[in-house]
């Protein structure tokens, strides 16, 4: 059971940081279909972080683990610091498939090296599926 837990808190973090991430690009996005584009990977990672909570009370009634405040301010002083001189779409779309392909590695990782229930298992899986799809989507604003 804590396995599951644990797993189920650290997609929580990986849809927490993307969203947060996301929160901080859009600022500064002006480009239609790219600011649609990540309007729809942040609304996909709140289904995600939405049925992660779900699926959390079955295991604890305990508060599921949320991304620090200081986690978030270092990913913005991050987004600043490397866009202060270039904030083309390239740049960011670059910035944002670096961001989820560590959420894919943890994702993987995780898949890979815990045991877990099958409903959390399928959920990590979706949240890895929805990551590699968004890279895709991504690649073209490069």
């Amino acid at each position: 059971m804590e396995n599951n837990i644990n797993t189920l808190d650290e997609l929580n973090k990986g849809c927490s940081m993307g969203m947060t991430a996301l929160d901080f690009i859009l600022e500064k996005v002006e480009a239609y279909d790219f600011k649609e584009l990540l309007e729809e990977q942040y609304k996909e990672y709140q289904e995600l972080s939405n049925k992660i909570d779900d699926l959390y009370r079955e295991y604890t009634n305990d508060a599921i683990h949320e991304t620090s405040v200081m986690e978030k301010v270092m990913t913005w002083y991050g987004i600043q610091k490397d866009t202060i001189l270039d904030d083309s779409v390239s740049k960011l779309a670059d910035l944002l498939i670096n961001g989820t392909n560590m959420g894919i590695i943890e994702g993987r990782k995780l898949l890979n090296n815990k045991t877990m229930d099958k409903k959390v298992h399928k959920l990590c899986n979706e949240y890895v599926k929805v990551q590699e799809k968004y890279i895709e989507k991504l690649k073209k604003f490069l």
